[in-house]
């Protein structure tokens, strides 16, 4: 798998979730670890998701964990508390922030979903 593609299914779980109820500004990093290897945000801001190819600095905090981990989770494969319990993924930050974003409603990427 490639940065791209890990991206790719990452954008589409979170930007298709549903922010309506989320009314703070928050932004997580994402590091991937190994296997596309790479770094992308996660920012709730005006109540919608967006996700970027991008390092951001004045994030609320950061997630690493390896390409393989964030596809389980962007298929629906496993849930994030799940990821965390085994050490798959690891947190540095603020951590009301990242509760209040794992309570999206997100919609698990699917190739048969998928925008083009």
């Amino acid at each position: 798998m490639t940065y791209e593609e890990i991206v790719d299914k990452v954008r589409f779980t979170f930007e298709n979730a549903d922010a309506r109820e989320i009314f703070e500004h928050i932004a997580i990093q994402v590091n991937i670890m190994g296997e596309g290897q790479g770094a992308f945000y996660i920012e709730v801001a005006d109540r919608s998701v967006v996700v970027e190819p991008y390092d951001y600095y004045d994030r609320d905090g950061l997630v690493t964990g390896t390409g393989e981990t964030m596809i389980m989770l962007a298929e629906g494969g496993m849930k994030v508390a799940e990821a965390f319990e085994k050490g798959l993924l690891t947190y540095e930050g603020n951590r009301d922030k990242l509760a209040t974003i794992l309570t999206l409603k997100i919609k698990k990427y699917c190739k048969k979903t998928k925008k083009k």
